[in-house]
């Protein structure tokens, strides 16, 4: 028997207003589950589930909010570029019945630029989710449930801010698989994103490898949304996934500004975006997964023996320096343009910064290992 989850009612969660977003995401505010950053990386490569717990979220100095500012101006028109052409890519291929479900946290800001690009460009407003996809744990069904049971004659279209390696690119195709196998439901598993430097997805606004500001922080820029979490003793069989809302950071929140600034460029880069969806529709690049090459042979020359201390790509070389516990950073070159908050952060943290030459992405962030093991 399938679920009812339109007796669900989603809690009015996050920072951002009703009409640009609704969280299918459990609050559990009260609950206690940061952890200290070493503590949680010990925890983790121990074996137990990143989803369990959370990061003390890092507060950025006033420098690197400056930087973060400085960023957003500087390239909020690009932003706008890449998301537009994104949403010109989704609509070439899928047209308008459709409802918009970002992946929780890093996909909702981008879902919501896609949202409004289509509300101003077109004229028709897109239901828009932000619901959790969790590796190694799967998609949250009832909230897909929810999705295709309030919006029946729709099709959902996953989206979410970047590719690293491509892992919640695995995750969705195999979460979609098991959700027909289990409701003979079937779901498309394309994965829209802002920025596709793993060359792993097929609808992309861009696969150059820059700072997407809304990547640059962590919940300040997502609506006030903790990272999804999943637990028994928190997330019932008829619950969301859940999050915290941490209302106490109103004050430092920029995830309205980053919306707006970007959003704001959309009349001016329309014509340009269709354009350029129109060259990748008929002459579609092939999902190579080049990425993955420059994994492995970071691994090789490391001695790194879990994939998942890699994390490549501007955005998931942030989110290590954010909240994991950093070995090194790797980058293409001494002179990127892209990579100053990335250099900011790793100073902050003490962390070396080496030139790997011949990096398909900007830069790569390699976790340190637990004690005892071989890097």
């Amino acid at each position: 028997m399938i679920l009812d989850t339109r007796l669900l009612s989603p809690p009015l969660m996050g920072s951002y207003k009703a009409e640009d977003v609704v969280f299918l995401l459990k609050n559990i505010s009260d609950a206690k589950l940061e952890v200290p950053t070493e503590d949680r990386e010990e925890a983790i490569q121990a074996g137990r589930h990143y989803s369990e717990m959370l990061p003390v979220e890092y507060q950025p100095t006033q420098e690197y909010l400056d930087l973060f500012h400085r960023t957003l101006q500087s390239t909020a028109k690009k932003v706008a570029l890449a998301a537009a052409v994104a949403a010109e890519l989704i609509l070439k291929k899928r047209g308008f019945n459709l409802v918009l479900a970002s992946l929780a946290r890093a996909g909702t800001p981008i879902g919501i630029l896609i949202k409004r690009y289509i509300e101003k460009t077109y004229d028709t407003a897109l239901p828009h989710y932000s619901i959790s996809i969790i590796r190694g744990k799967g998609i949250d069904e009832n909230a897909l449930l929810y999705m295709l049971q309030n919006h029946p004659s729709s099709e959902i279209q996953f989206v979410d801010g970047w590719t690293g390696k491509g892992a919640i690119r695995k995750v969705l195709i195999e979460a979609c698989q098991a959700f027909y196998e289990k409701y003979q439901l079937r779901l498309n598993d394309d994965l829209a994103v802002l920025a596709d430097p793993g060359h792993c997805s097929l609808t992309f606004g861009t696969r150059e490898d820059f700072l997407i500001p809304s990547a640059a922080l962590n919940s300040t820029v997502s609506g006030l949304v903790s990272r999804t979490v999943l637990r028994p003793d928190l997330i019932g069989p008829h619950d969301f996934h859940g999050a915290k809302y941490y209302r106490e950071w109103l004050a430092e929140d920029v995830s309205n500004l980053f919306a707006d600034q970007v959003s704001a460029f959309f009349a001016e880069v329309a014509e340009q975006a269709k354009l350029q969806a129109e060259q990748l529709y008929r002459y579609p690049e092939e999902e190579s997964w080049k990425g993955m090459q420059d994994i492995t042979r970071i691994q090789h020359d490391f001695g790194i023996s879990d994939v998942n201390l890699v994390k490549p790509g501007v955005g998931e070389t942030t989110r290590v320096l954010l909240r994991r516990v950093p070995w090194k950073i790797l980058v293409d070159r001494e002179d990127n343009p892209n990579l100053e908050h990335i250099r900011l952060l790793a100073q902050d943290r003490n962390v070396p910064v080496e030139v790997y030459p011949e990096l398909t992405y900007s830069c790569c962030g390699i976790i340190r290992p637990a004690k005892g093991e071989k890097v």
